[in-house]
């Protein structure tokens, strides 16, 4: 008997609500488990209950910055991928981003085919950390 293997557990964190609503409209039907979040303490609320396999994190947020969020996320979990989303193009906070432990980042607006393989590629990279 074959085992359906378990979507992948997306955590998607931006305060651009109607950018998350449509985000996480067409990754659900992608067969993603997206769990949504409008802040960055909205999120590391979440991650409290649930675990996650993927983070997409936008970098730039009103009330914690989207670094701050990374650092705390990896404290949390340090397995879980996060890939960061920024709208500003702002190289050296992306850098910064990729130092402290994100999978990567993509700039805004990214096309959906991009995001599903950044994101598919950040949980083989999740599986093999917790294979070793």
């Amino acid at each position: 008997m074959t085992t359906v293997p378990s979507p992948i557990r997306l955590l998607l964190v931006d305060d651009e609500e109607a950018y998350v609503d449509v985000l996480y409209n067409r990754l659900g039907k992608r067969g993603f488990e997206v769990t949504k979040a409008y802040s960055g303490g909205e999120a590391l609320q979440k991650m409290r209950g649930r675990e996650f396999d993927v983070a997409v994190l936008d970098l730039k947020m009103a009330d914690m910055d989207g670094i701050e969020v990374l650092r705390i996320i990896k404290l949390m979990d340090p397995d879980m991928q996060v890939i960061m989303l920024t709208g500003h193009g702002s190289a050296t906070a992306c850098r910064q981003g990729l130092e402290l432990g994100a999978f990567d980042y993509l700039t805004k607006p990214c096309e959906l085919d991009g995001l599903v393989a950044k994101i598919r590629a950040a949980f083989q990279k999740k599986q093999q950390l917790e294979a070793q």
